[in-house]
Parts: C-alpha cells; sequence; structure tokens
C-alpha cells in the first residue's frame, strides 16, 4: 500500500530523522495517519499486515487518546506500546493481508480492538527476565485494566481496555 513512507520512517533517511523529532513533527505525522488511513473513532482502520503498519497504527493512537480524548500522556505512551504490541502480533501470527483497527470510547473507559482474519489465539506466556521475544501479550496483561479475544465467524477481535477519569 502506497502512502506508508511518512507515517513511519521515510526510507534512506535512518538516524538522521530521530535526530529531528518534535512533538510538532510528530503531531503532523499522526495527523497525516489519519487523513491516510481514517479515524479509527468512526470506523474500523483497514491497514496492510508489514511491519510498518505498526507505526501508523502508534501515531493513530497517540493523537486519538491524546488530542481527540484528551487523556494523560503516560496514559497515552502506555495505549501506543499496546497497540504496537496487538499490531505486532497481529502482523507476525495470522498470516492476513490486512488487519482493522478500531478505538472506543466510553464512560470510564478506552477501548481499543484489532481484527484480523484468523481464528488462532494469541497465548499469554509466562515471561522470564532474560526473555527477548514473547512480552507483547504480557505487556498487554500487566499494563491494561482487561483484555481479551473475541472469535468471529471470520477471524478474531484482540482487544485491551483501560480506565479512564471522566472529566
Amino acid at each position: 500500500m502506497a502512502g506508508l513512507e511518512g507515517i513511519g520512517q521515510p526510507r534512506g533517511q535512518g538516524r538522521a530523522t530521530a535526530a529531528r523529532w518534535s512533538p510538532a513533527v510528530e503531531d503532523e505525522r499522526a495527523l497525516k495517519a489519519i487523513e491516510l488511513f481514517g479515524d479509527p473513532t468512526e470506523a474500523e482502520v483497514p491497514l496492510p499486515s508489514r511491519p510498518e503498519s505498526a507505526a501508523a497504527a502508534r501515531r493513530l493512537t497517540q493523537i486519538v487518546v491524546l488530542r481527540h480524548w484528551g487523556l494523560s500522556p503516560k496514559m497515552t505512551e502506555d495505549a501506543v506500546l499496546l497497540v504496537s504490541e496487538l499490531v505486532g502480533n497481529a502482523v507476525r501470527h495470522t498470516g492476513a493481508r490486512v488487519f482493522g483497527l478500531r478505538m472506543k470510547r466510553r464512560r470510564g473507559w478506552i477501548r481499543v480492538e484489532v481484527r484480523d482474519p484468523s481464528r488462532g489465539l494469541p497465548c499469554l506466556m509466562p515471561v522470564q527476565e532474560m526473555d527477548l521475544s514473547g512480552r507483547g501479550l504480557f505487556l498487554v496483561d500487566k499494563l491494561s485494566d482487561r483484555w481479551g479475544v473475541d472469535l468471529l465467524p471470520r477471524g478474531k477481535t484482540t482487544w485491551f481496555e483501560m480506565r479512564v477519569a471522566d472529566r
């Protein structure tokens, strides 16, 4: 899918891009992600099942949780990390061409969902301090207030919820 450059890290810019990071640049990239893919609070956003889609999903989460919903930087950081883990699992383990991202807010809660066409269930594994992989669902379990998987006729939705203070 065209358009992912600029959402993740542009080709050939490596570390020089990291040195130019600023909140304004990050906001611009997040707004561009909504422009390219859609608003995940209005409808499920389809993203290609490629590693660089994790950056787009993180930016969509950042702009929704921090800017649209006005939640704390810490909550935003946790939500961005957890969406990255769910997206990483969808990309690595499902064999899907596309996955869907959806975000919902209701009184006292936010919910982030990643839908994919696989009916294979994610597995929460015991994690040791030196483990290099397998930490994704462990982090989801530790940082979210609840999480789960809803089986669908064709696939599943893996989700997490976080308790929020309503203004």
